[in-house]
């Protein structure tokens, strides 16, 4: 599926967290993916960091943009699999406000329909902490075209009816949902 940019008339702005031991600026298809993505929408990029698979490190770099007034949200890629360094979930929830089930779960219904079975492997979530949505999802450029294009881009648009998340993002100071009456 081809990223196609939509009409969007919130811009927010987003940092973007590639989590890995390996990549740098050159080989980070994913984070780089999210950039252009987030861009093509309308939305601003705020910070764009590549953070060594250490749950500290992780917390740090998060919690920074969680208190930060400019960071709305924060895209997270990488470190959501089941080796023994990959610790996002856990390094990332303690700092969580609410728990964002239905990213993960959607995450997961979308990605068996392009990899079937393969996709109970990713430990995809999401989030809320101080105004700040945080979603974070497999490392794979895939999984972040997956994550962008099937509910991302959705969610953080205004017009998308009939509700979205950005009326529960700090500073939008717009109306709640509208009823699926």
């Amino acid at each position: 599926m081809a990223h196609s940019s939509i009409s969007n008339t919130v811009p927010l702005n987003i940092a973007v967290l590639t989590v890995s031991d390996t990549r740098d600026e050159e080989t980070d298809t994913s984070g780089a993916y999210l950039v252009n993505a987030l861009q093509s929408d309308g939305h601003s990029l705020v910070e764009k960091c590549i953070v060594k698979d250490d749950k500290y490190q992780l917390r740090a770099t998060v919690s920074n943009w969680i208190a930060s007034s400019n960071v709305q949200v924060v895209l997270v890629t990488g470190g959501t699999g089941f080796t023994a360094r990959d610790t996002t979930p856990e390094a990332l929830s303690v700092l969580f406000d609410k728990e964002i089930e239905g990213f993960g779960e959607l995450f997961r219904y979308i990605s068996y329909t392009e990899i079937g079975t393969s996709t109970v492997q990713s430990r995809a979530i999401g989030g809320m902490a101080n105004g700040t949505a945080i979603f974070c999802m497999p490392g794979s450029t895939g999984a972040c075209r997956t994550a962008w294009n099937g509910i991302l881009q959705q969610q953080l648009n205004a017009g998308h009816k009939p509700c979205n998340f950005i009326v529960h993002l700090k500073d939008t100071n717009l109306a709640p949902c509208d009823s699926r009456g």
